[in-house]
């Protein structure tokens, strides 16, 4: 019984002193999945063109019915199905057009079948846009105009199913051997925008901080860095306060001189600016004689729409914070009659005060246009 237990007690002493020995010697292994190198910021779309395609309807069929002790009962060919609608409806659980497809088509209607089986009639395609978005054709006509939640447009009709043989019974024609095709849906290219981008948008030139000044007012967060036109497309920020209200700020691609001349991002910026009530002309303080650029950005968006410039507005002095910076802030007060908001959008230095203002231009706006600006 002792030679028992102390031949057991010595297997378990070399089992443990295995056990640690392999797990001294276990090395880590490298992972082989790739990771992941998609960016998780999105950009704000307010312009889609998209091409809208009805659905197709089903086809007639063509059968004839065989019953016992009469073979020849006559037609029984059912009807397709029709096509089912594109419809655009507005939403407010959407702010953008990036999730809308370039190419939009409605599943077609099921073809009928014998014994008057007549096809299935295809769902319509409900394709949600934000409230607010303006529907044209290829001519810049307006189509439809979604100002509400809830409100729908049809952007493509799905085709009628086609008739069955059994339709075309009749006294002459006791046998016929035929049917219709179901119609092709409707196909068109539609241009979708949005009419309003933003309460307010973040107008400058490139690398005046309007990027940076987003990311201090908002969780927004476009990409930041010191060559121009770091921003490509718009990016959209909300501005929160204490009473649950909310503000859209836009983050605005920068502009160039001859950009009504389709220079830089030209044509394409502009409209951007067109959707947005309020501007904000954010200046490069570290340049000399700053309050060349607010007239030249005025220039270039009257030059777009005549009366753009004179929109709700106010100057951002940006860059407050570098050498030199406060001489030509004095030069800046001396020569625009806007108000003026000096500021550091990297050290978040000023932003409150622009904040305010920010709200009674909107608590005065929102007044004048009811739920919008």
């Amino acid at each position: 019984m002792k030679r028992s237990l102390l031949q057991l007690s010595t297997a378990l002493r070399q089992l443990v002193q295995l056990s640690q020995t392999r797990r001294l010697a276990a090395k880590p292994l490298n992972p082989n999945k790739v990771k992941g190198k998609e960016s998780q910021t999105k950009h704000f779309v307010d312009f889609r063109k998209v091409e809208v395609i009805g659905g197709d309807g089903g086809h007639g069929c063509v059968a004839f019915t065989s019953l016992p002790r009469k073979e020849w009962a006559g037609p029984d060919g059912g009807d397709g199905g029709n096509g089912g609608h594109v419809v655009f409806k507005a939403s407010t659980n959407r702010k953008s057009l990036a999730d809308l497809d370039p190419v939009i088509r409605a599943e077609g209607g099921v073809k009928g079948h014998a014994r008057h089986c007549h096809g299935k009639n295809a769902e319509h395609l409900m394709v949600e846009v934000p409230v607010g978005t303006v529907v044209k054709d290829e001519d810049g006509k307006i189509l439809s105009s979604l100002e509400a939640s809830g409100e729908y447009f049809v952007a493509a009709r799905g085709g009628a199913g086609g008739h069955g043989n059994n339709v075309f019974l009749s006294n002459e024609n006791r046998a016929p051997a035929y049917a219709e095709s179901g119609a092709q849906g409707q196909r068109r290219v539609l241009l979708v925008e949005l009419k309003t981008m933003a309460h307010a948008g973040l107008i400058g030139f490139p690398n005046a901080g309007k990027s940076t000044l987003l990311r201090a007012i908002s969780r927004a967060r476009p990409k930041v860095a010191s060559y121009p036109f770091t921003t490509l497309n718009p990016h959209v920020g909300m501005v929160m306060y204490d009473d649950f209200e909310q503000i859209a700020v836009a983050d605005i691609p920068g502009l160039i001189s001859g950009a009504h001349l389709n220079r830089g991002l030209g044509i394409s910026f502009l409209r951007h600016i067109q959707r947005c009530t309020c501007l904000l002309y954010v200046l490069d303080l570290s340049v000399d004689e700053p309050w060349t650029q607010l007239h030249d950005l005025q220039f270039e968006l009257d030059k777009y729409e005549e009366g753009l410039s004179r929109r709700p507005c106010a100057v951002v002095a940006n860059k407050v914070d570098l050498p030199g910076a406060n001489k030509n802030l004095q030069a800046l007060q001396d020569q625009v009659t806007l108000p003026i908001f000096p500021v550091s959008a990297r050290e978040r230095v000023g932003i409150k005060p622009l904040l305010i203002h920010l709200r009674e231009l909107y608590d005065t706006y929102a007044e004048k246009k009811g739920t919008g600006w």
